[in-house]
């Protein structure tokens, strides 16, 4: 029986790595992906497949496409340009210990060796009980139990997509100098949240963040489990964000609506943070334990 990546539904863990690869050319990322298939799948581990990697491999999956270019306006203290960096595989090594992860993630990259080439390595954190390092709470309005479920995990599509996922992941690079120049109101208005209490502002700007992506505002209602971690390495810091759905459509109409798509109004996290990366990748379920790579011939 079909179920999603243990990893996808659990609680953000103490220490992560996100790596990104794409595949070498002349490689054989068939050979590469079988190895990976007969590798037990716990909640260590998430693997997410690009929509490049899967037509190389002569299928397709239906509602699987390549991160898109969104652009947005130039504003005061930045662009709301929402890039795509699409690769082809994708995993999310999660554990309580950051050794564990680093040894993970090291033996992730020798079996991938030498179809795969690693592009992009980032280092997630949790910051005391999943905040932003702004100090504000991330995904105070995710879906929980069922309705987490429901969200995030493709069900009714047939036995070779039933039980997984589709997950858009970026990094946002945050300027702190900028966000803490401003004063605790200016703060709370961009996020639309009180920091003292986590409370939503009823008064808060069109632009204030939670007013932006506010999931049951949508028609359809976009809802996504969110699984983001703070990020932080010589070249600055921010935030890894990580969104799952059943399908990419709440998610771009969250973005879209970010970058003032719908009426012209840009989301306030924009005035101390951006995005520097964008993908999407399809993660299989696994069956008996394993990735069921069916719906890709493997």
């Amino acid at each position: 029986m079909n179920e999603p990546q243990p990893g996808i539904l659990a609680p953000i863990p103490s220490h992560a790595r996100y790596l990104e690869f794409s595949v070498v050319d002349g490689g054989n990322p068939a050979s590469a992906l079988r190895h990976l298939a007969s590798m037990a799948i716990g909640m260590d581990t998430v693997v997410g497949l690009g929509a490049t990697l899967v037509q190389g491999l002569g299928h397709s999956i239906a509602g699987l496409r390549p991160f898109p270019h969104i652009a947005g306006p130039v504003i005061e203290g930045g662009s709301c340009d929402i890039p795509s960096t699409q690769t082809d595989l994708w995993f999310w090594v999660r554990d309580s210990d950051r050794g564990r992860v680093i040894h993970s993630a090291r033996s992730i990259m020798h079996m991938l060796e030498p179809a795969f080439q690693c592009d992009r390595i980032v280092d997630g954190f949790k910051y005391e009980t999943g905040l932003d390092l702004t100090g504000y709470e991330d995904g105070t309005e995710n879906p929980v139990e069922d309705a987490a479920y429901r969200a995030a995990v493709v069900a009714g599509a047939g036995p070779d997509l039933d039980g997984s996922s589709f997950v858009a992941v970026q990094q946002w690079a945050h300027n702190l100098d900028q966000f803490e120049a401003m004063t605790q109101d200016e703060r709370d208005n961009v996020i639309g949240r009180r920091l003292s209490d986590n409370e939503e502002l009823d008064d808060a700007p069109e632009s204030a963040h939670v007013k932006r992506t506010a999931q049951e505002s949508f028609d359809p209602e976009a809802f996504v489990v969110r699984r983001s971690m703070p990020w932080a390495d010589s070249s600055g810091e921010g935030l890894m964000f990580v969104a799952f759905g059943h399908s990419f459509d709440a998610f771009e109409a969250q973005i879209s609506r970010m970058a003032g798509h719908d009426d012209a109004i840009t989301d306030g996290v924009f005035s101390f943070s951006h995005p520097i990366s964008g993908a999407y990748f399809w993660c299989p379920a696994v069956s008996d334990g394993k990735l069921n790579l069916v719906g890709v011939g493997l």
